[in-house]
């Protein structure tokens, strides 16, 4: 008896396939050939461009929506010499230290440091750490590169 198109067994099978999917795509002409010769100039292919582009797509997305989990570093400049500046970052750092792994602290100048706050944990998470950072005693700019992940 052969499988009746939509059964149990042919989905499992879908789901199971492994590999590509290849598909059409319609664009403009002059887009086209900016990207290939952009794309030619470093060295990569339309698959695999077009492959970072949806991964880039649907993380931005999964941010906005605050949605998953996610990975990546929040920069942070800061006066240090503003009162309680220091002492405030470092309890917000411990506040949500099940988001932090790790912080990288950088002496700038006389007045200015820089820390790299490595973090991972649910987006939501992420976005009230960045929030807090952002309303920090003697903070002048942050940063973010976030990444969504499963």
């Amino acid at each position: 008896m052969g499988k009746e198109e939509g059964s149990a067994t042919e989905a499992e099978g879908e789901s199971e396939r492994k590999g590509v999917e290849r598909f059409s795509i319609s664009v403009e002409p002059e887009l086209v050939r900016e990207f290939d010769s952009l794309l030619e100039k470093l060295g990569q292919n339309r698959s695999k461009a077009i492959q970072q582009a949806m991964r880039l797509f649907l993380s931005e997305h999964y941010w906005a929506e605050g949605e998953g989990e996610c990975a990546g570093a929040v920069v942070v400049v800061y006066d240090h010499s503003a009162r309680l500046a220091e002492e405030e970052l470092t309890d917000l750092q411990h506040d949500f230290r099940d988001a932090i792994n790790s912080v990288l602290h950088i002496h700038v100048d006389e007045r200015n440091c820089l820390e790299i706050i490595a973090v991972r944990g649910r987006i939501g998470r992420v976005k009230g750490l960045i929030e807090s950072l952002e309303k920090g005693k003697g903070v002048k700019q942050i940063k973010h590169t976030i990444v969504s992940i499963k």
